[in-house]
């Protein structure tokens, strides 16, 4: 398996994916009354990031990885969401800016050198198959997970098949 195969598709699915559980939990916020802002701002624990930033950091991990992956410049993406709106907008035009990846990008990309920060003032390289099994696959799922935990918490009724997208 190629890794455009193993992953540009996989992050389109998750995203996708990550766009149903949201507005699920738009809908949940006017079914119940709540203000979207509490759903927005939810973490599960106080020194975690709030579910935006979840989210804004998922797309991150997937357009920034792929790009990496392909050798291409690394897009600079603000992080100003502060509606369901906007993270719905956000998580399209990452979608869409996946989808323009062509496979041909991606060949030889496995043992290729990617480096990439891996703190304030730390970089690292990594082959291309390390970079994906260690630290995009890894991050990437992290935040989709958490993002999806934090709403479940808050009583967004999602489970496994929302996060899947397949429900």
């Amino acid at each position: 398996m190629s890794i455009y195969d193993a992953t540009v598709p996989l992050f389109i699915q998750m995203l996708t994916a990550l766009t149903g559980i949201l507005n699920k939990a738009e809908a949940h916020c006017q079914a119940k009354g709540i203000q979207p802002e509490v759903l927005l701002s939810a973490r599960l624990y106080p020194d975690m990031l709030p579910f935006t930033r979840q989210v804004q950091l998922a797309c991150d991990f997937a357009a920034k990885g792929s790009a990496r992956l392909a050798h291409v410049e690394v897009p600079s993406i603000a992080e100003t969401e502060k509606s369901f709106d906007e993270l719905r907008q956000r998580l399209a035009k990452t979608i869409d800016y996946l989808k323009a990846f062509k496979p041909e990008q991606f060949e030889g990309a496995e043992a290729k050198d990617i480096t990439f920060p891996a703190g304030p003032n730390t970089n690292l390289t990594l082959k291309g198959q390390q970079f994906v099994n260690r630290f995009a696959f890894p991050n990437f799922f992290f935040h989709t997970s958490i993002a999806h935990g934090i709403l479940r918490h808050n009583g967004v009724e999602i489970g496994k098949r929302d996060f899947l997208g397949v429900a």
